[in-house]
């Protein structure tokens, strides 16, 4: 029995770069996330991950805001700005926050440009994100090459008759704290990101089996703990390399011969490598076409494989997310029941090869009886994270 072919030359920067530049690096496949806007995203970080440096809040720690405090948006517990049956009821906590981290506020990384420069030199075959900023397709990578596995504020529509909602006028509503309405039937309108008690996406759904074509995985800024999402990793090929660009060391990378885990800030993994590989003026320079960074035009093509223009507005001074701590509250609460399944809070054991269509995000049972509570201003009780993925369901 022969022992597997190695892919790296070494384990490390300079081997990661070799990889990359080789013949045998064709499709590049990617799984990032980040520590700050809702991720209702849905977790309880451990690390700096990929849109932290763009000034979205660091959610790792839940002291301040709303997890100790949910009065401060009306709140019976942090959860619910996120369930769609609490939406239904009340979307002014949401819109609230929205107004704050709605698209156009932050800038994009230099390591969200480093996704646009493999997508710009034909490398990136699929990028999965459990980011709703949209920072991905505001860096300029094509949307088709980009997979929100919980949605996003890109799209919006009624939550009745599913019609979609004008994206300048959404922009509008938000930006005066006002609640759309759907213009046919008077529904409330939400942003496509997945709520609590909301099917996943199809288009993450369809996708998954993208990862069976990755010449290499590349693993950015996640934790790794929420399921189906980190369920990606293990669904790569045994002989596919997978290199985990982190703070911390996650979700079991390392233990098969071909992986890599390179330590560290995303943005400074991101920029070592480029200069091995030569690309870092290149990378530098679509990072800086993201400086404007309030709002952008869709990329318009250059025509003949020219390179794509990101037009951005100019952003008004001294304008700042005052939310960013009962964001980074919200999102650590949620991270705690999104890995239980059902209402009695069992964990089920991981099985990637359930049926996918099925998975859903539901409020636990702590947050039902919750509701029931006429004391809105009373926290429940935490809840411990379970890591294992939830049984046909998110």
């Amino acid at each position: 029995m022969s022992s597997q072919k190695k892919a790296f030359k070494s384990k490390d920067i300079a081997g990661l770069a070799d990889f990359i530049a080789s013949d045998k690096c064709k499709n590049v496949v990617l799984m990032t996330s980040h520590s700050g806007a809702i991720d209702l995203r849905c977790s309880s970080w451990v690390q700096v991950s990929v849109s932290t440096s763009a000034g979205i809040p660091d959610f790792r720690s839940p002291e301040t805001g709303l997890y100790y405090s949910p009065a401060l948006l009306k709140l019976p517990y942090p959860e619910a700005v996120f369930e769609i049956n609490f939406f239904r009821k009340n979307p002014v906590p949401f819109y609230t926050l929205a107004h704050e981290l709605y698209p156009g506020k932050f800038r994009p990384t230099i390591t969200h440009s480093f996704i646009r420069l493999l997508a710009k030199r034909g490398l990136l075959h699929t990028c999965f994100t459990q980011n709703i900023d949209t920072l991905e397709r505001r860096a300029g990578v094509p949307d088709d090459q980009v997979i929100e596995a919980h949605g996003s504020f890109a799209t919006q529509r009624c939550i009745d008759c599913k019609k979609v909602y004008d994206d300048a006028k959404m922009k509008v509503k938000i930006d005066a704290m006002e609640t759309p309405h759907c213009e046919s039937c008077r529904g409330l309108v939400k942003p496509d990101i997945v709520f609590f008690g909301e099917s996943l996406p199809d288009q993450f759904i369809n996708a998954m089996p993208n990862v069976w074509k990755a010449d290499i995985l590349i693993i950015m800024g996640t934790s790794l703990t929420v399921h189906p999402f980190a369920g990606l990793a293990e669904r790569a090929p045994p002989t596919c390399p997978r290199v985990l660009i982190n703070l911390d060391l996650v979700g079991g990378i390392g233990r098969r011969p071909n992986d890599m885990v390179l330590l560290g800030k995303c943005d400074d993994v991101v920029r070592a490598l480029c200069k091995k590989l030569g690309w870092e003026k290149e990378l530098e320079g679509l990072w800086e076409r993201t400086a404007l960074g309030k709002g952008w035009e869709e990329p318009e093509s250059g025509g003949d494989g020219e390179e794509e223009v990101v037009v951005v507005k100019k952003e008004e001074e001294g304008e700042k997310a005052s939310l960013e701590d009962v964001v980074g509250a919200i999102a650590d609460a949620i991270g705690k029941n999104l890995n239980i399944d059902g209402n009695d809070g069992t964990p089920a054991a991981e099985d990637s090869s359930k049926d996918d269509t099925a998975l859903k995000k539901e409020p636990t049972a702590a947050k039902e009886e919750a509701k029931e509570d006429k004391d809105t201003t009373t926290t429940p009780a935490k809840e411990d994270v379970r890591k294992e993925e939830p049984e046909g369901k998110l």
